[in-house]
C-alpha cells in the first residue's frame, strides 16, 4: 500500500518530537530529515506548517529558533498512524537522537531573547533549563539594541560559567 509522502514526513517529525523530553527546533529536525534525504527543505517546511496550523504540533518562536514540541492530538495522531512508519526509519532516528542528545538538548535548553521595554531600554531575558526545570532565568535591562543581542549571542556560549559563578557567589 503506497502512502503520500506528506503524511510520511507528518509521522516522521511527530515520532521525532515523540523521542525526546524536550522540545526540537526546526533547524534540528531539518538537519535529520535533510541528512537522511528524506525530503527537500521546502517540502518540510510545509509539513511543520500543516502539523502545526492543525494542532499537532506547537511552535515558539525565540529570537531566531522555533522550538516544536508535539501537542496530546499530537500524540494521539502518532498513536494510531505510528505502524506506518519503516523500521528502518525509525532506526536512523534513534540512533541520530541517541548520538546528539546532550548537543539538541544543549540547543533548546539555552534560551534568549530580547525586546524593547516600555521605558525605552532593551532587556535581555536569559533562561538556562535542565530537564524542564529552570535553572537561571535572568532579565538584564540595558541601553541598546547591540548591547542587548551581544548579551543574548554570549548567553549560548558562557551560560554554564555565569551559572557556577552565581551559584558560588550566592551560596
Amino acid at each position: 500500500m503506497m502512502q503520500d509522502p506528506l503524511t510520511l514526513y507528518k509521522l516522521i517529525v511527530l515520532y521525532m518530537l515523540n523521542r525526546v523530553t524536550f522540545p526540537l527546533t526546526k533547524a534540528q529536525i531539518t538537519d535529520f530529515i535533510q541528512e537522511k534525504e528524506y525530503t527537500n527543505f521546502f517540502t518540510l517546511q510545509q509539513v511543520m506548517a500543516e502539523l502545526t496550523d492543525t494542532g499537532l504540533i506547537t511552535a515558539k518562536t525565540l529570537r531566531n529558533r522555533t522550538h516544536l514540541e508535539i501537542t496530546e492530538e499530537g500524540l494521539e495522531t502518532l498513536h494510531f498512524f505510528e505502524n506506518r512508519i519503516n523500521d528502518a526509519i525509525k532506526a536512523d532516528i534513534e540512533e541520530y537522537l541517541k548520538e546528539r542528545e546532550f548537543e539538541l538538548r544543549n540547543e533548546v535548553s539555552i534560551q534568549s531573547d530580547f525586546y524593547k521595554s516600555v521605558s525605552g531600554e532593551y532587556e535581555a531575558h536569559l533562561i538556562a533549563k535542565e530537564k524542564g526545570i529552570t535553572l537561571v532565568d535572568i532579565t538584564l535591562s540595558v541601553p541598546s539594541e547591540d548591547i542587548a543581542a551581544s548579551i543574548c549571542d554570549h548567553w549560548q556560549t558562557k551560560n554554564e560559567s555565569i551559572y557556577q559563578y552565581l551559584v558560588t557567589e550566592l551560596f
